[in-house]
């Protein structure tokens, strides 16, 4: 490759070109000086087509449509800063990255050595910034008008790709994705015009956090079909399908939270948690087995940490398996055995004993689980729609017209979100009171949910549905619409990842506000009963009153008030193909 005036653009050139050589294919950038080089050949990079390239002014932001992008791609994306501040602001997406095991590469942009420790402008600590929550990081010196070994550049490209997608540890840390770190120094003149861009070579590294090979390599139990029929399976965030196999094979209910991944098929529990309170349900489970990092109940850990279940942890995608007893039997991958055919009679075909117990076992949690979500609901009168009296036909169709005018509750709302996403669809869900809503009632199906469940903080919501949406219809230009549930807060949390610069993709995604004017959530603190209500209303609740409608027009995007729930139901089905901001007004 024809070298440049820039010894920074040659390296950010050779370096993202190995990068992508490694496997990735998006790039997400904030603009900075320091880092000028490396934007500048992701941009000749993209018009090579080699690499999609997004552009935020906020690394905040930035941040989070990276993760958003690699976790709908499960490939890392390389997220470019600008030294100093910048380099900060990227600490909550890479925190998110490190919990939840989403592949990410973040390049920072910094100072030589001479520079640092003297004062000098937009210069810190950058090397360690990160601390733990990194699985890798490199501290480069600035390149000289000598060169560098390009195949030092591509070792270097190569472990960063294979850290953040799990395939390799660095001591004392298990090997899974997460968030790498590469800060890169540079001289002036920091950038030049790029000369060539090298040859495509590509040899990607394949990911390697898989069910089956981890069946195969990893750390194994195998858990036998019991006897007593007293054994869950939880499936908590990014659990995974295999959640949902396990718990068919052990003849267990399984208990899935909505954004797991295993919220669908025979054995799923609905309305878990009332279950897992009840002494005939919860209080007979002796043995749970724990998929992915469950985060939205109380009932689940006090479950796990009593001393007559015994517990096994199916270590997920994150670096920290979830065991709140610190006494689980944590494993890699889990077989299921039966008994033999000697022990269980004669005929084959014939169901023993066991299964007989194990499917009214799994048949109670089901079907009272069904039954109390159906408790919470009112069913219509089908007998008056179906009436041989016309008077009792229109009573009824003047009540069903009376019901669509309603106010939209929070329990319809997660039900008129839940029916109409299907597969071809995406779900994402804030961390408000509303995914609590989503999770406690809908049923199963097996489509896409994602929420930030790795802190489960409310940081970067906007952004991280941006960039699955972007990921999603990228690969598929005829993909389905990438719905964002948030509450109001969650929302203005990130109110900047609404803007997308001129020459950027709009995303076709919906981002439905439900707003009841502030932290509802924390009324289910108890201290709520106690405090003094003016304290607890202005920090804790912290009311607001921002005219949302106006948020959208100044940021370019339609804007839907859904007050009714026939409003509702239009405004989620409506066609669309860029971002449009659906605000549901909640009671108190």
């Amino acid at each position: 490759m024809a070298r440049s005036t820039s010894p920074a653009t040659d390296y950010a050139v050779a370096l993202l070109a190995e990068l992508m050589d490694a496997g990735v294919r998006d790039v997400v950038l904030s603009p900075g000086s320091r880092s000028q080089a490396l934007a500048l050949a992701a941009a000749e990079f993209e018009k090579a087509g080699r690499v999609r390239l997004r552009v935020r002014i906020d690394e905040r932001s930035a941040g989070f449509l990276a993760l958003g992008l690699s976790i709908e791609t499960e490939t890392p994306t390389v997220v470019v800063t600008t030294s100093g501040t910048a380099v900060a602001n990227l600490h909550p997406a890479v925190l998110e990255a490190h919990h939840s095991g989403v592949p990410l590469i973040v390049v920072t942009a910094d100072r030589p050595v001479e520079l640092r420790g003297i004062g000098s402008n937009q210069t810190t600590q950058q090397p360690g910034i990160f601390g733990a929550a990194v699985h890798f990081e490199r501290d480069i010196e600035a390149p000289t008008h000598e060169g560098f070994d390009d195949g030092a550049v591509r070792s270097l490209a190569r472990e960063a790709v294979s850290s953040a997608l799990g395939r390799s540890s660095s001591p004392g840390r298990p090997a899974a994705p997460g968030p790498v770190h590469l800060n890169v120094a540079f001289r002036e003149p920091l950038s030049a015009v790029v000369a060539e861009l090298p040859p495509s070579s590509p040899a990607p590294i394949e990911p390697a956090h898989d069910s089956a090979r981890l069946r195969a390599h990893g750390t194994s139990i195998d858990l036998a079909v019991d006897d007593v029929p007293a054994t869950v399976v939880i499936a908590g965030h990014a659990a995974g399908a295999e959640a949902e196999r396990v718990a068919r094979e052990l003849g267990a209910p399984l208990v899935a939270e909505v954004s797991s991944g295993a919220h669908f098929g025979p054995q799923l529990a609905l309305s878990y948690r009332r279950l897992l309170a009840d002494a005939d349900f919860g209080g007979a489970v002796r043995r749970a087995v724990v998929f992915g990092h469950p985060t939205l109940s109380r009932e689940i850990p006090a479950l796990l940490k009593r001393s007559d279940v015994e517990v096994v942890v199916v270590r997920g995608r994150a670096a920290e398996a979830y065991d709140p007893s610190r006494s689980a039997t944590v494993v890699d991958a889990v077989e299921v055995t039966r008994a033999s055919s000697a022990s269980r009679g004669s005929d084959d075909d014939a169901p023993s004993p066991d299964d007989r117990a194990h499917r009214a076992w799994v048949g109670q949690w089901v079907h009272t689980g069904r039954r109390l979500v159906g408790d919470d609901a009112t069913a219509p009168d089908l007998d008056a729609a179906t009436s041989d009296s016309a008077r009792e036909r229109a009573a009824f169709m003047r009540g069903e017209v009376e019901l669509l005018r309603r106010a939209v509750t929070r329990e319809y709302l997660a039900d008129a979100l839940w029916g109409v996403t299907w597969p071809h669809d995406r779900l994402v869900l804030g961390a408000s009171r509303l995914i609590r809503e989503v999770d406690v009632r809908v049923p199963g199906k097996r489509i896409s949910v994602h929420a930030n469940r790795g802190l489960a903080g409310i940081d970067g919501t906007v952004a991280t549905a941006s960039g699955i949406a972007l990921a999603h219809q990228a690969d598929d230009p005829k993909a389905g619409v990438t719905r964002v549930l948030v509450g109001d807060l969650t929302l203005l949390h990130d109110a900047g990842s609404l803007l997308f610069g001129d020459g950027e993709v709009r995303p076709r995604v919906q981002v439905i506000v439900g707003n009841d004017g502030g932290g509802t959530i924390f009324d289910g603190l108890e201290v709520a009963a106690s405090a003094p209500h003016d304290a607890m209303t202005r920090v804790q609740f912290t009311p607001q009153t921002v005219d949302l409608s106006a948020l959208a027009s100044a940021y370019g995007w339609r804007y839907v008030r859904a007050e009714s729930r026939s409003d509702l139901d239009r405004a989620l089905v409506a066609p669309g193909d860029g971002p449009v901001l659906i605000e549901v007004p909640l009671a108190r």
